[in-house]
Order: C-alpha cells, then sequence, then structure tokens
C-alpha cells in the first residue's frame, strides 16, 4: 500500500488519527491504514497533546455562534420585553359593551330557564 508522506510525517510525529485526517483533509480510515501498515501504534494521550499545535485540544478556528448575555444586557432586555407587552396589551385590551340590552338580557333569561342536562 502506497502512504501519503505528509500523512507517514504526521504519524510519526505521534498525532491522532482524527487530528491527521482533519489537517490533511482525509478520512479517519485512511490514515489508520497506513498507520497499521507502518506497523505505528497510536501515542499515548499525554505524547498526542505535545505533539499537537493546541495541546488544550481546542480547535483554533471555532467561534462560538453567539456570546453569552450579560446579567445587565439581560435585565435590559427582559425590561424592554415588558414594556413592549405591556403596551400591546393595552393597545388590544377592549371594554365589553352591550348594546341592546334587554334583548342581551332577554337571551340569558331563556337560556337559564333551559333545563341542563345535570339537572334533566
Amino acid at each position: 500500500m502506497k502512504i501519503r508522506a505528509d500523512i507517514a510525517a504526521l504519524i510519526v510525529e505521534g498525532h491522532s488519527d482524527a487530528a491527521i485526517a482533519a489537517r490533511v483533509g482525509c478520512h479517519r480510515a485512511t490514515v489508520n491504514r497506513a498507520r497499521n501498515v507502518m506497523k505505528q501504534q497510536s501515542a499515548d494521550p499525554v505524547e498526542r497533546l505535545y505533539a499537537e499545535e493546541l495541546p488544550t485540544g481546542r480547535v483554533a478556528e471555532y467561534k462560538p455562534p453567539r456570546q453569552p448575555t450579560s446579567p445587565a444586557q439581560a435585565a435590559a432586555n427582559r425590561a424592554l420585553l415588558a414594556e413592549a407587552l405591556r403596551e400591546d396589551w393595552a393597545s388590544r385590551r377592549q371594554t365589553a359593551t352591550v348594546t341592546d340590552l334587554p334583548a342581551y338580557s332577554d337571551i340569558h333569561h331563556r337560556r337559564a330557564q333551559r333545563p341542563t342536562r345535570k339537572a334533566a
């Protein structure tokens, strides 16, 4: 089996299969097959951390999608939301009006006279 020179060099340096695959742009299985052909064992985790660029295990290009909100910003957001909801509620709130009081009373009077299922 032909082994790429860059993969072989990284295997000898002690990088993990996943780190080599990500750096070179191939599948982890390809790196694993090359390691088996070279009869190189995986380096122990401490040696691997020393061999890699960032021993913390973090990826240099990673940027979180958004920063966490500070407590002051969260309080300001809550205040803005409460104010917006208060304004919206006040504009939607309508008082019930009865235009024809005798007809309204008559409907409720007839409904009260009808027997319900519980009473029957």
